[in-house]
């Protein structure tokens, strides 16, 4: 398999080198931007080049900065510890065009007014790019990712001539919020983004930052103009529509979802702490439950934040209420005889997850909404246990 990636690859390469020395006036240069997929790593869209030799005879090339090779040793452990390295790849026109059919995933073109000379540049752009010591890079889903890249080539060939006309009183977005427009259909993935990204994301993005998504970057191509280069001119010279699909029906809704789940389980713990109340008992199978799982998702956390080389899940402020000690506490309450630390440990939880909620009101970091259910069992459970405990103290300081 790696061997025929290889001639694969050596092939585009001469046909590249081909390109290269041809006048660059016999090409039409296009952004080809992509709808987002039903598969969470296709919800966002996607973006390549796309270069037409005119002629009936003309090659018809993608360059395309959102592939990777599966065949990476440590494969996995380098994309969860956000090492793995992205390339530039090139692929015939109608490869690109078949495997979007087949997804029905529907492709904009937006046919690009350049020079000659911006083409040319443009071109020993992606040449350089695509050489094999240059065409891995280091992904970062914000700032240098399948669109941003795209975008960095055409500032680079076209330079200080291309002025992207930024509306000027912008809505206000953070990058959270733009995270949120693609993947609220898909509630749990929601969920999972939020736990794992820090407060880094909570800040408004810029024009330019936004383009990190490939819808964004589209519009920010079709308010460019290129200025200085003979009279001032759209960057976009026509815009084309070579896949269309009906739009699907909405979802009906999945009951299995982070909401109804979490409500539920606040719910029993609520009944249970009723109950525990009234009989004078503690119910500690489910407190060893809920910690349990608490810290082994702050371990999830403390991971991404201090041990992986991604830039946005630093600062991440729910490990104050998913926190690894959790799990240790988990242990200490199923022994008969609760050791001393348990009651200080309990009343720092509370500190900690009230200290949560206040920077989640504050603005400091956005929690995913379906953490409320569970922020009131932390609550409950905790005011529950602590109580508990220092009565059963004081009951038997008394005796």
């Amino acid at each position: 398999m790696r061997r025929n990636n290889k001639i694969v690859s050596i092939f585009f390469f001469l046909i590249f080198m081909a390109l290269g020395h041809t006048q660059a006036q016999m090409f039409e240069v296009s952004l080809l931007t992509c709808g987002p997929g039903e598969e969470l790593y296709s919800s966002f869209g996607h973006s390549a080049i796309r270069i037409r030799q005119t002629g009936s005879q003309g090659k018809d090339l993608v360059f395309n900065f959102g592939t990777f090779d599966f065949n990476t040793p440590n494969f996995y452990g380098k994309f969860a510890t956000g090492k793995l390295n992205y390339m530039l790849s090139v692929s015939t026109y109608d490869q690109f065009v078949v495997e979007y059919y087949q997804d029905q995933r529907e492709i904009r073109e937006q046919v690009l007014d350049l020079s000659a000379e911006q083409k040319d540049f443009l071109l020993q752009h992606l040449e350089a790019q695509y050489d094999p010591a240059r065409r891995y890079y280091k992904y970062d889903f914000f700032f240098n990712n399948c669109a941003t890249k795209i975008r960095d080539a055409f500032e680079i060939a076209i330079g200080k001539q291309l002025i992207w006309n930024d509306p000027v009183n912008p809505e206000e977005k953070t990058f959270r919020n733009l995270i949120d427009e693609y993947v609220y259909p898909l509630p749990w993935a929601d969920l999972g983004i939020d736990l794992a990204l820090g407060a880094v994301i909570d800040r408004d993005a810029t024009e330019r930052e936004e383009q990190y998504l490939p819808d964004y970057m589209e519009q920010a191509f079709a308010r460019a103009t290129i200025e200085g280069d003979g009279p001032t001119r759209p960057l976009v010279k026509e815009s084309r529509i070579v896949l269309e699909f009906p739009e699907k029906p909405s979802a009906p809704l999945n009951l299995i979802n982070p909401y109804l789940i979490f409500w539920l389980v606040a719910v029993i713990y609520g009944v249970v702490t009723f109950l525990d109340k009234r009989k004078g008992k503690i119910t500690s199978g489910l407190d060893v439950i809920f910690f349990g799982i608490l810290g082994l998702l702050g371990f999830l956390i403390v991971f991404l934040w201090f041990f992986t080389d991604h830039s946005a899940t630093k600062w991440n402020w729910n490990l104050l209420w998913a926190f690894p000690g959790h799990l240790i506490l988990a242990i200490g309450l199923l022994r008969k005889n609760k050791a001393a630390w348990i009651g200080k440990y309990l009343l720092a939880t509370l500190i900690l997850a009230v200290l949560a909620l206040l920077i989640w009101i504050l603005g400091f970091q956005a929690f995913h909404p379906s953490l409320v259910p569970l922020f009131l069992v932390l609550i409950l459970r905790a005011n529950f246990l602590y109580y508990n405990l220092e009565q059963g103290k004081r009951t038997e300081l008394a005796n």
